[in-house]
């Protein structure tokens, strides 16, 4: 069985390193809880036998603070768990994102201003990034609304309001429930917006990594 150092090693030469050191600080936090909890042990209670600090602990526990390997060696000690078991579960967790309602990422689009709310839902890491779910909030009239054109191909499910979609010279009347897909390098975008407000899922199909 590889070190502790290897396995770290090994990991931050798979993906990049800011990520990685958010990932692993989440997985050794929870591992730790998890074990605590299998001792019936409270933090105080660990601090104690780990001769660590229970603010540390803590502060571990709660994605604070990025314990040390010799941290992780005294939790090892303490809790009578390899040290690698700290890191069980990463890349299981990196090969998921789960985004809470209304908490998508707002990002500056084409065509994003008052009125206009595009939400990211999530983003995988390479090479596995080859969906972009967006969710479009259209609470104002803009005239004309901006066409768009990329790589890859395009889903859409209408959720609320009333609109006209237009592709290359085609028009489409969408309600909710309605769904469109379509090849992205013809332009396309919303054309008249109908009944306001208007919502609906976008999901681009594009090249891992472009």
């Amino acid at each position: 069985m590889g070190s502790a150092d290897d396995m770290a090693a090994d990991l931050a030469g798979s993906t990049d390193s800011a990520g990685l050191e958010e990932a692993l600080g989440a997985v050794i936090a929870d591992r730790v809880r998890e074990f605590r909890i299998q001792h019936g042990w409270t933090v105080g209670k660990l601090a104690e036998q780990s001769n660590l600090s229970k603010g540390m602990l803590s502060k571990i526990e709660n994605v604070q603070a990025s314990p040390s390997l010799a941290t992780l060696a005294r939790l090892s000690d303490a809790l009578s768990v390899p040290v690698t078991a700290f890191f069980r579960g990463l890349s299981e967790e990196q090969d998921v994102v789960f985004v809470k309602a209304g908490s998508g990422q707002d990002i500056q689009h084409k065509g994003s201003g008052p009125g206009h709310r595009y939400q990211m839902l999530g983003a995988m890491r390479a090479p596995h990034d080859s969906l972009e779910p967006m969710l479009v909030t259209l609470t104002e009239r803009t005239e004309p609304f901006p066409l768009y054109q990329h790589a890859g191909t395009e889903f859409i499910f209408m959720i609320s309001g009333k609109m006209e979609y237009c592709y290359g010279s085609a028009r489409y009347l969408l309600e909710p429930g309605d769904a469109m897909q379509f090849v992205g390098e013809v332009m396309h975008g919303p054309g008249e917006l109908i009944t306001l407000p208007i919502q609906f899922l976008a999901i681009k199909s594009v090249s891992p990594g472009s």
